[in-house]
């Protein structure tokens, strides 16, 4: 669970800007974006494989 104090002085808009930020670090929206419909396992390894492929594709840019 995230936790946000806010400093007496602090605005709740400067508050709500941490808590975002934190929330992003942590991958929780995208965990949420993820789960919020089912994908059949055959959609995970296809996403999965595509990921690789990209990643693999990247490092082999930079190596080069």
């Amino acid at each position: 669970m995230i936790h946000v104090r806010v400093e007496p002085d602090e605005t709740i808009d400067r508050a709500l800007a941490r808590f975002k930020k934190i929330c992003g670090k942590a991958g929780i929206v995208t965990e949420i974006r993820r789960r919020s419909f089912y994908e059949k396992p055959s959609e995970k390894r296809r996403r999965l494989e595509l990921k690789r492929q990209r990643k693999n594709k990247i490092r082999t840019f930079h190596t080069k």
